[in-house]
C-alpha cells in the first residue's frame, strides 16, 4: 500500500500535531492471560482516537494540493468525525459530518466543539455515508472517504511507532471499522519485513467483514446491534477487503458480553477506559486461547470515547445495551 519511507513522512507530519502514543507492557494483563501483551495506546491522542493521525494527513495535502476546496464532509459514528474536525481547525477548512440519530452524545459534542457542523441523518453509519455524498454534491464540497490513502497513510504511522518498539510481536489483535486501522498495520509490517501474525476483530452483531473475508468478496448485512459503534459496518470496503485477505491471519468474532468484559479487564489491569472498540482487542485476544501461553501479543487499544452512561454500566459488570 505505502513505502516505509512515506509512512515515515506522514509520521514527520503527524508528530507537528500530537506526540507519539505510548506502548505498554503491562504485567497485570501478563499475568491474567499467561503473556507479554503490549497495549497500543492510541486513546491518548488529543481526540481520543487513533483516527486523528489519518485526518492530520488529508487535510495538510487538501490545503497544500487543493486549495480551491470550499470544505469537506464525511460520515462517521465519531472518532473519524473529530479527526476532520480537528485538522480543519489546525488548517482553516470548513468541516461538515453527518452523524445517525441515536449517536454518541459525547462524540457529538466533541465534534461541534472543534467547530465542524454536525447533520444527524439514518439509523447508521451506512445511512449517514450515504446522505453526506449527496450533501458533498449539492455545496460542492470534496466528501472524505473513511478508507481515503491519505486517511490509511496517517493512520498507520500508529504502526510504524509500536512495531518500532515491538519488532518481535507473535500476535496482534486490532479492531475493524472501516479498515483503515489494521490495513495500516499491514501496510507497516510488511514495509518492514517483520512476521507478526495480525489478527482482525469484529462484533458478532456487526460481522460483515468476517463474513466478506470468509467468503472472498463484500457481503453487507442488513442491520448492525452493536455497543462498539466505531466498530459497527453494514457494508466493507472493498479495497480494504482485499488488503485485509491478503495480510490477516484471520478475523474473530466477540460477543457484546465480552467487549464488556474487556472494558472491565483494561481498567482493572490498566486503568484506562476503552471504548466498546478500543476493547474488541483485548476481548479477541482473552478467546484466541491456542495462542496465549508464554507469546508476544500486543493489542490496539484504538480509542476511549465511551458516554458515561455506557462506561458505568459496563464497569459496575453489566453490558451497555
Amino acid at each position: 500500500m505505502f513505502t516505509l519511507a512515506e509512512i515515515e513522512e506522514a509520521a514527520a507530519m503527524v508528530r507537528r500535531h500530537m506526540p507519539p502514543t505510548p506502548q505498554h507492557v503491562w504485567p497485570l494483563l501478563g499475568a491474567r492471560f499467561d503473556a507479554s501483551v503490549v497495549v497500543k495506546h492510541e486513546n491518548h491522542t488529543p481526540t481520543g482516537a487513533f483516527k486523528l493521525r489519518g485526518g492530520v494527513v488529508y487535510v495538510e495535502r487538501l490545503k497544500r494540493e487543493r486549495p480551491h476546496v470550499k470544505g469537506i464532509v464525511s460520515a462517521t459514528r465519531g472518532n473519524h468525525g473529530q479527526s476532520l474536525a480537528f485538522a480543519g481547525r489546525i488548517f482553516d477548512v470548513p468541516v461538515t459530518i453527518v452523524a445517525p440519530f441515536g449517536n454518541s452524545v459525547e462524540k457529538n459534542a466533541a465534534m461541534r466543539a472543534l467547530g465542524a457542523e454536525l447533520i444527524e441523518v439514518g439509523k447508521d453509519f451506512d445511512d449517514a455515508a450515504e446522505a453526506a455524498a449527496k450533501i458533498a454534491s449539492e455545496r460542492g464540497f470534496e466528501f472524505v472517504h473513511s478508507f481515503a490513502p491519505d486517511l490509511v497513510k496517517g493512520v498507520a504511522t500508529y504502526a510504524l511507532e509500536l512495531f518500532s518498539a515491538h519488532r518481535d510481536i507473535d500476535t496482534l489483535y486490532a479492531p475493524i471499522g472501516m479498515g483503515s486501522g489494521i490495513c495500516g498495520l499491514i501496510a507497516v509490517r510488511d514495509a518492514m519485513q517483520l512476521s507478526t501474525r495480525i489478527v482482525g476483530v469484529v462484533p458478532e452483531r456487526a460481522n460483515a467483514y468476517r463474513l466478506s473475508f470468509d467468503a472472498g468478496h463484500v457481503v453487507p448485512v442488513n442491520s448492525v446491534s452493536t455497543f462498539a459503534d466505531g466498530i459497527a459496518v453494514r457494508v466493507p470496503d472493498a479495497r480494504a477487503l482485499a488488503t485485509i485477505r491478503k495480510g490477516a491471519a484471520g478475523i474473530i468474532e466477540v460477543s457484546e458480553d465480552e467487549i464488556a468484559e474487556a472494558i472491565r479487564i483494561l481498567h482493572e489491569d490498566t486503568h484506562n477506559l476503552a471504548e466498546g472498540a478500543g476493547a474488541a482487542a483485548i476481548a479477541a485476544l482473552a478467546k484466541d486461547k491456542g495462542r496465549r501461553r508464554g507469546a508476544n501479543l500486543a493489542v490496539i487499544l484504538s480509542g476511549g470515547n465511551i458516554d458515561r452512561p455506557l462506561a458505568a454500566k459496563a464497569l459496575a459488570g453489566g453490558t451497555p445495551p
